[in-house]
């Protein structure tokens, strides 16, 4: 069992279908809620591994949220020892920022809905996202995104986003997409974050667009989860 640090930003954006995955292991999850003032922790050392949920802010909103920073801290400590590292969106971002990537309004505009992913070259030689066709359906939400660290292998890529996933070595994955969402969370978003369904642009879905067949699509998402956490679920302590 391996005791998981999981650093939150919004009430919406939990850790969906990945908290049955974690728990089916005998892994257990320690929540912070940065959103209600719960701070970052100074050290890892009771921690087997890190993950970083998404959220609404920027990764340069560290004016009226701080904790971003410590926030990046901790993700240079981890990614430093070695320690399994998980960004989803946000957490994506963040992980990019503090290991010397810059975080970037995305060229295309925002992307939200269910949006296709590509691999890239360098995926299809490696052992994260193996399991995976070269192609597949994510649930998107995000206006802006990531440059690659040094180091960083680029995993997937979107006809709206370049970057949408890179690796650091065997222990650290930043993903720009949500693949633990599941059909609640996304009821939860389009009603809590409606307004941002009003914006004009090509990568952004309608409300009914991103409903309809809900379920199958949250079914097959869990399955597309499962694979993209499978390598780095292999790196728990």
């Amino acid at each position: 069992m391996t005791k998981i640090l999981v650093l939150q930003h919004h009430p919406e954006e939990g850790l969906g279908s990945l908290h049955n995955i974690l728990a089916a292991q005998g892994h257990r999850t320690e929540v912070h809620r940065l959103d209600l003032g719960v701070p970052v922790p100074d050290d890892l050392a009771d921690y087997g591994a890190l993950i970083i949920m998404g959220g609404p802010m920027s990764v340069h909103d560290t004016d009226r949220h701080p904790w971003l920073l410590n926030e990046q801290q901790i993700i240079r400590r981890a990614v430093g020892e070695e320690l399994p590292v998980l960004g989803h969106c946000l957490g994506g971002q963040l992980i990019a920022r503090a290991m010397g990537g810059q975080v970037t309004p995305n060229p295309d505009g925002p992307e939200i809905g269910w949006w296709t992913v590509t691999k890239t070259p360098e995926a299809m030689s490696s052992a994260w996202l193996a399991e995976l066709p070269d192609s597949f359906t994510l649930f998107h939400w995000h206006g802006e995104t990531f440059s690659l660290p040094s180091g960083a292998v680029p995993l997937l890529s979107s006809d709206l986003c370049a970057q949408q996933a890179f690796a650091i070595g065997k222990h650290c994955l930043a993903l720009q997409g949500h693949p633990e969402v599941t059909s609640a969370t996304v009821q939860a978003w389009t009603e809590s974050m409606a307004d941002d369904l009003q914006q004009t642009g090509v990568g952004v879905q309608c409300s009914r667009t991103i409903h309809d067949h809900l379920e199958h699509k949250c079914e097959e998402l869990l399955g597309s989860a499962m694979a993209i956490y499978r390598p780095w679920l292999e790196q728990l302590r």
